[in-house]
């Protein structure tokens, strides 16, 4: 095989020190690392010359032995799993040795075992209630009974028994995470024993069993906004389940059901209302009353020759826009949708074969023209 110089491997001079070929490695490691590199078997390959010529200039035995007389290392000793102190990447035990002073992926190895004992926030809860149509409209406060887990009051959220106190995790030795032999590498994970705690209660309490909180139903007063929509999320902060280690109570999300109305249908901020008109007002235009989603009626003129499925815009009519707090509010959507009689007195009859006698109109010429393009 090639000898290589193994300075020129890693980057620096003859005469660097342990600190500049430490460092110049953890660059070069960390670019052509396999993780970083899938697939690419170039990188592999310069990631194993880089790691070999750490393993020997890092140690100052071998280091002297290699000065004295060029050698050549690759090969003979290895490139796997070994090396000094059975370090998987020349003398670093695991990838939080590699990569924990440069803020990365040592973070992620350790979150665990360093966020053990800190105050987390509760988690929140979410429950749906059924509202009417008016109450949605207008907006209303009612109360709804929620489940909550709450800081059990017997040991005061720690979970052990009156008169005890937990003890650290042999397993761990209180870090809350142990490592896992990943081949080239080691992976930290939590702790199998105390679940990533870093600490056994021994003697849990009766109340809570150990888990530190209970559960318990709560009253709470939801205030609906005036507009609601079905499937709108209210938010009542702090009313969630309880934190842990002090820290801060969890919200409870409140999902509103609206009934259905028979007549005004919901299409966003907007009412639309199906309104029917006679034959006699479509054709010569009228003023008509139309009902409102809170009650009463709005009066809508009709232009002569209005047609069935015609579309008219009450404009603030429709639901109050929740957000704005009433002050704004969507439009009431009026489609007119044409009567036609089933059954004609004989005068009425008389009086429609006039009409057609004298228009002598024929409604499907467009169609036919239309076809015949």
């Amino acid at each position: 095989m090639e000898t290589k110089d193994l300075y020129k491997v890693l980057g620096v001079s003859k005469g660097a020190s342990q600190e500049e070929i430490r460092r110049s490695y953890r660059k070069l490691a960390r670019k052509y690392h396999p993780d970083a590199n899938p697939d690419n078997h170039d990188a592999e390959n310069r990631f194993k010359e880089i790691q070999h010529a750490y393993e020997i200039l890092s140690n100052p035995e071998k280091r002297r032995e290699y000065d004295e007389g060029p050698r050549t290392f690759f090969g003979s000793q290895g490139t796997g799993r070994g090396g000094p102190g059975g370090a998987g990447f020349g003398g670093f035990s695991d990838l939080s040795d590699l990569f924990g002073s440069f803020g990365g992926l040592g973070d992620i190895f350790e979150r665990s075992g360093r966020n053990r004992g800190a105050s987390l926030k509760g988690e929140d809860v979410t429950l749906s209630v059924n509202l009417k149509f008016n109450d949605a409209l207008n907006g209303v406060t009612t109360r709804v009974t929620v489940s909550v887990e709450e800081e059990c009051g017997s040991c005061r959220g720690t979970g052990a028994a009156a008169g005890t106190v937990s003890r650290r995790c042999p397993e761990c030795g209180g870090r809350g995470v142990r490592s896992r032999d990943q081949g080239f590498f080691a992976l930290s994970e939590p702790c199998p024993r105390c679940g990533g705690e870093g600490a056994i209660i021994e003697k849990p309490c009766a109340t809570c069993g150990g888990s530190g909180t209970v559960r318990k139903a709560r009253q709470v007063t939801v205030k609906i906004p005036a507009g609601a929509k079905d499937g709108m999320k209210i938010r009542v902060a702090g009313r969630g389940n309880a934190g842990r280690n002090g820290g801060s109570p969890g919200d409870l999300y409140v999902v509103t059901r609206v009934q259905e109305h028979p007549v005004f249908k919901r299409r966003g901020d907007d009412f639309v209302v199906e309104v029917p008109i006679s034959f006699v007002e479509a054709a010569l235009g009228a003023e008509i009353e139309v009902p409102r989603p809170e009650g009463g009626t709005v009066k809508l003129k009709l232009p002569p020759g209005t047609q069935d499925g015609k579309q008219f815009k009450v404009r603030g009519g429709g639901a109050p826009k929740a957000r704005t707090r009433g002050t704004e509010r969507g439009d009431l959507i009026v489609q007119v949708s044409l009567v036609v009689p089933k059954k004609l007195k004989r005068r009425e009859r008389e009086i429609l074969e006039a009409l057609a006698e004298e228009r002598e109109e024929n409604v499907r010429e467009e169609l036919f023209k239309k076809v015949g393009s």
